[in-house]
């Protein structure tokens, strides 16, 4: 097991233990009368108790893989060689016994890993379709979880939808093929994308776990734990290589707006759904706006709209690309960063001033990568990270005082890369505010363009919006400055 899922694991352990704790905890007769005992939670849903079921299955087999990392090192380790020298009946014993626990249905089921020996004993059984007992609890998790995503999600218990689901779940990938084929026949891309999109990582780590490719377990893992994958779930390419695709240091120009971004600045105010325009007009081709505004309490305070991901090509000369978008999910100091820092630099932002920062998709991952920034939270007082359909939920702000305030909806495959999708039992902080609702109004690709969201925050999620604004309405005051910047790689 990598040290890195071992932490989390290790770290998520008890407070999972404590959730279900509290969920299944039954209070004391409030009188001396004899009394029913009631919970203390109002009755959980069928949904609920799948995904607490979930939990526990996945703290089991994350347990189960630990195990088995710790049997195979102490076998193949120094300490225990030595000790074969000296008591040899002891260590053949001893040996015997391990590798019964390793290898039994009744014990860990093919359960060695971690170390050269376990390596390539795990993608020995990996290779042979083995099912070790930590893969089939994890297995079982993810379909509890599928379950419980399909009793919110109505289009995911439809014939076809659960024929693909059953068969990823039963790792029969060529029913899995035969399913997905029929669901794009009759759905189409874009509409089967978005029925798959509540439980899309789910899918994808149990295409990792099942398949016989040994190199991208570690996809599959993590996603259990709760964690972001740092390898691809299809070859278990490093994510390290996107160092080299991304190397730009950043840079940053002013820029004049064109005669519609004009207009949509000249009417925009401190208002989330204005915001969205904003992000909306400047498009995904680099453009960024530093916005001064002068508040009704006297104070000059920073805006900084940032956009998301230009689809068009995998790398382009802006940070706004494919490329970009992957290295802001997995890593904090990227291009698009850089070149923000430097346009603060530039535009002369005063230390110690407050700074809101709004974005979409990998506009909202940037931002929220500046604000776990130490050095620049230190230099400006980061206030507010507004994020409209951003995978963020693994980032942490340097500063514990910023507010962040997640928006998602629940169609929108992208919010779901961080390995919180709306099948996962992750939670964010209790600090965040996090606002999710249901649009079916667009399929993916548009449920995630910043014209659905505008559209959801300005008709049914208006009290979403409003909500936001309240949050935001230190804000309020009269706009002095709108200066688009140009971000480009180099």
């Amino acid at each position: 097991m990598t040290p890195q899922v071992v932490d989390e694991t290790a770290r998520r352990l008890p407070e999972r233990q404590e959730r279900m704790q509290r969920g299944w905890r039954e209070t004391p007769p409030e009188e001396a009368v004899p009394q029913p005992e009631r919970p203390d939670h109002p009755e959980r849903t069928e949904a609920e108790l799948m995904i607490a079921a979930s939990v526990l299955l996945a703290d089991a087999a994350l347990t189960a893989r630990q195990a088995g990392a710790e049997l195979t090192g102490a076998l193949s380790s120094w300490g225990f060689g030595l000790q074969a020298l000296r008591r040899p009946g002891w260590a053949l014993g001893t040996a015997v016994s391990c590798a019964k626990a390793l290898t039994s249905p009744a014990g860990l089921g093919f359960g060695a890993n971690g170390g050269l020996f376990g390596e390539l004993a795990r993608m020995a059984g990996s290779v042979t379709l083995r099912r070790p007992a930590k893969v089939a609890m994890a297995v079982d998790a993810f379909a509890l979880r599928i379950r419980a995503a399909a009793a919110e999600h109505p289009n995911l218990d439809s014939p076809l939808a659960r024929r693909l689901t059953d068969a990823m779940v039963a790792g029969d990938r060529l029913e899995a093929l035969r399913a997905l084929y029929a669901l794009l026949e009759r759905l189409g891309v874009t509409r089967a994308l978005t029925t798959l999109s509540p439980v899309l990582m789910e899918l994808l780590a149990l295409l990792g776990m099942l398949d016989a490719n040994p190199a991208n377990d570690d996809f599959s893992w993590v996603t259990l734990a709760g964690g972001v994958p740092t390898t691809d779930p299809f070859l278990g390419l490093p994510s390290s290589l996107l160092k080299y695709l991304n190397p730009g240091p950043g840079r940053a120009e002013r820029a004049e707006p064109d005669a519609i971004l004009a207009k949509v600045l000249a009417t925009s105010r401190n208002d989330i759904v204005s915001y969205v325009g904003d992000i909306g007009a400047l498009g995904n081709h680099g453009l960024v706006l530093l916005r001064r505004v002068a508040c009704a309490d006297g104070a000059v305070r920073h805006v900084l709209l940032l956009p998301g991901t230009s689809f068009g090509l995998l790398s382009n000369s802006t940070p706004q690309d494919v490329v970009g978008a992957f290295d802001g999910l997995l890593r904090t100091d990227t291009t698009y960063t850089r070149a923000l820092r430097k346009l603060l630099r530039r535009a002369g932002v005063p230390a110690g001033s407050d700074l809101m920062i709004v974005g979409h998709s990998l506009g909202g991952l940037t931002a929220m990568n500046l604000a776990a920034d130490e050095e620049l939270a230190a230099t400006f007082r980061i206030t507010h990270v507004i994020t409209l359909g951003s995978p963020i939920d693994n980032k942490r702000p340097a500063d514990h005082t910023t507010r962040v305030i997640s928006l998602v909806n629940k169609h929108d495959v992208i919010a779901t890369l961080d390995g919180r999708g709306p099948a996962s039992p992750h939670d964010v902080p209790d600090s965040w505010v996090e606002l999710a609702w249901l649009d079916e109004s667009y399929d993916y690709p548009l449920s995630h363009a910043p014209q659905a969201y505008s559209d959801s925050l300005r008709g049914a999620m208006a009290h979403h919006g409003k909500h936001v604004n309240e949050l935001i309405s230190a804000y309020d005051g009269e706009v002095i400055g709108n200066q688009p910047y140009m971000l480009r790689d180099k």
